[in-house]
């Protein structure tokens, strides 16, 4: 099954946002099952984005994994990208 890399950059001045809504987020990410490895993209010493690596039978599904995402619905997001990942080394 192809991999895909969700790579989210969180809006400006978003913290306290993303701070209120991790344990929905990492519970949506548990309860998927398609998430192969996560994390925050720091900037600055602080959590500014995502990084999340999923294991999907295609582009749409990752989307729509992405569209779900509680951090989505929160409006944490400035931008979010949803792209076919090959993994080489690891």
């Amino acid at each position: 099954m192809p991999l895909f890399a969700v790579i989210c950059r969180d809006k400006p001045g978003v913290l306290q946002t993303r701070i209120n809504t991790r344990d929905a987020h990492l519970a949506y990410i548990k309860d998927s099952g398609i998430v192969t490895m996560a994390g925050p993209l720091i900037e600055e010493g602080e959590m500014r984005g995502s990084l999340v690596v999923l294991e999907a039978p295609d582009l749409a599904a990752a989307q729509n994994w992405a569209a779900g995402d509680p951090y989505k619905a929160a409006g944490l997001f400035q931008q979010v990208d949803v792209i076919e990942w090959k993994k080489v080394i690891g």
